[in-house]
């Protein structure tokens, strides 16, 4: 009974904190993701006041935190616009890799850290953050311009390649060699394959058995059934976050809508835990030694998400104006790029301090990239106009001709 009361007392404690921490950001008009993370970093092993009695719930909560987390995610897209954007978008999602995956696995093996961990930190440094993104367009009225649904595109495609790069880290990080590894990976592809096709063909069917007009039994459907197939996922050393990332894109329509509205809450409850439970696992004495690496790798990619916004914008036939603001929306890391460290830091401990320290500079700075970047290079454009040039003379990039800023359609849906 007095462990229990302690549990009630401290889990409590730890749940009323992240709702001030959550209202406190929202008034900065910041994503609460680095202050959960910060809390974390004060409470856990080495912080001010360490939380023991609810350490196992906090873990386990975490667990269910990745898992509705890729649900929500998988909901907001059906399986019909993952192949389109895959089709459409796949040049722009290798220049995302190559660009933004490729500092993480440098400074990886720069740091001696070895090949390993230069895949974890490669996924790292690759992922944007669908979720800050998603609020940013929201906050900033920019749901209708015309580089959104390049921005989304990008997403669908890191969101996709998710469902291949988390059964091959989990290989790796296991290490239950080449053969069994081949295994794994051909069984996450096969079975990605496989519920695209169900879904394209059945999917209706699917989201009529799952559906109900009543909202607790839709709920407990669709968050039993994603817990059991992320069960039977990680079984497979599929990865239970793409187990649960296929049931989401196997619904759609009615069922989809209602179970995401229904797990919205619920996913912002574990999914703060979960990056509670990243902080408390994280020794805060870790990451001053890390910090010089993780801001230089900071200002390297997000200058190469910049270049991937504007690369693919560019493709769409957007202007420079929208090239600007796409690469700067694509800046923010957060929640996958803790969930990929999260799977690592087990048998990579090393990773945990970069991350953290990476993901709270980048999470800050990516809301402030979106909203600055084309202000600060059009001012600069404006004050090199300014001064002579030949090249401005002849119609060069000085001279581009800006086209209209919005699309007339409606807003694209969010990508979460």
């Amino acid at each position: 009974m007095h462990d229990t009361t302690e549990l009630l007392i401290e889990l409590g404690a730890v749940i009323l904190g992240l709702g001030l921490i959550g209202r406190f950001a929202g008034r900065l008009g910041l994503s609460p993701i680095p202050l959960y993370l910060l809390a974390g970093l004060a409470f856990g092993h080495g912080g001010l006041l360490p939380l023991d009695a609810s350490e196992d719930f906090t873990a386990v909560g975490a667990e269910i935190g990745v898992i509705l987390l890729l649900l929500l995610l998988g909901l907001e897209y059906s399986a019909s616009e993952l192949v389109t954007s895959l089709r459409t978008q796949y040049p722009s999602g290798l220049v995302d890799f190559a660009l933004n995956a490729v500092p993480g696995a440098a400074a990886a093996l720069l740091l001696g850290w070895g090949p390993v961990a230069a895949v974890a930190l490669a996924g790292v440094t690759w992922i944007s953050s669908s979720g800050v993104i998603a609020k940013v367009l929201t906050d900033l009225g920019r749901l209708g311009n015309r580089e959104t649904p390049v921005i989304l595109g990008v997403l669908v495609i890191e969101d996709l390649a998710m469902a291949v790069y988390l059964p091959l880290l989990t290989t790796l990080l296991a290490g239950i060699g080449l053969a069994a590894g081949g295994l794994a990976l051909a069984i996450a592809m096969g079975t990605v394959g496989a519920v695209l096709f169900l879904a394209l063909r059945h999917g209706r069917l699917l989201s009529k058995a799952v559906s109900s007009e009543n909202p607790e039994m839709l709920l407990l459907v669709v968050f039993g059934l994603a817990l059991v197939v992320a069960g039977f996922a990680q079984k497979l050393q599929v990865s239970a976050a793409v187990g649960a990332f296929l049931v989401g894109i196997a619904l759609s329509g009615e069922a989809a809508e209602g179970a995401s509205r229904l797990l919205m809450p619920l996913r912002d409850l574990f999914a703060a835990v979960f990056f509670v439970f990243f902080g408390l696992s994280t020794d805060p004495s870790a990451i001053p030694p890390v910090l010089l690496p993780a801001l230089a790798l900071a200002a390297v990619t997000t200058v190469t998400k910049i270049m991937t916004g504007w690369y693919a914008a560019r493709r769409a036939g957007i202007h420079t104006r929208g090239r600007l603001r796409a690469g700067g929306t694509l800046v923010a890391r957060g929640e996958f790029s803790i969930v990929i460290a999260g799977l690592a830091v087990a048998s990579q401990p090393r990773i945990g301090p970069l991350a953290t320290a990476y993901v709270l500079i980048l999470v800050i700075a990516g809301p402030l990239a979106a909203r600055w970047t084309e202000p600060a290079v059009s001012a600069l454009r404006a004050v090199f106009r300014r001064v002579p040039s030949t090249e401005a003379e002849a119609g060069g990039p000085m001279a581009v001709e800006e086209l209209p800023d919005a699309s007339p359609a409606g807003a694209p849906r969010s990508s979460g």
